[in-house]
């Protein structure tokens, strides 16, 4: 999700849920997304991961920014909307995950514990390593159509 108050590009990211990231920030927030099986549309189960991560429904147009393969190599596709968002709003699912480790107990944790809007430079900042061609793509194609 992107929005442009007073023709200023901003960008929402998430930062992720659980213990490992909790402490993590520069580097470790990512654009909403999620994983699909074969047989989906990637550009349909993308827009339902966003609302499963965040609890904002994504309205288009869709923007499609590409695919860039990570540093883990999995390979994320992402789209762009334009929209706006308050973040005190996130509703994201949870995981479970045994915490702390070896303890035998489980915890629940949120998928996103935070989303927050960055301007293209600290956008850039906060990324996870791997996910700053979508920033690139997105201004290439916003400097190509002009703000509504």
């Amino acid at each position: 999700m992107f929005r442009r108050p007073n023709g200023a590009l901003q960008i929402l990211l998430a930062h992720p849920g659980g213990p490992f990231w909790a402490k993590k920030d520069d580097g470790a927030w990512t654009v909403p997304k999620g994983e699909y099986e074969s047989s989906e549309d990637p550009l349909e189960a993308a827009k339902r991961e966003f609302a499963e991560e965040t609890g904002f429904v994504p309205k288009g147009p869709f923007l499609p920014l590409g695919s860039l393969k990570q540093p883990s190599g999995k390979v994320v596709s992402v789209w762009a909307f334009e929209s706006d968002c308050d973040p005190s709003t996130l509703a994201s699912n949870t995981f479970e995950l045994e915490w702390p480790p070896k303890s035998g107990r489980k915890a629940s944790f949120p998928e996103i514990d935070r989303v927050a809007w960055f301007g293209i430079a600290e956008a850039r900042a906060k990324l996870l390593k791997g996910q700053g061609g979508f920033l690139h793509a997105l201004e290439k194609f916003l400097s190509a159509s002009p703000s509504p």
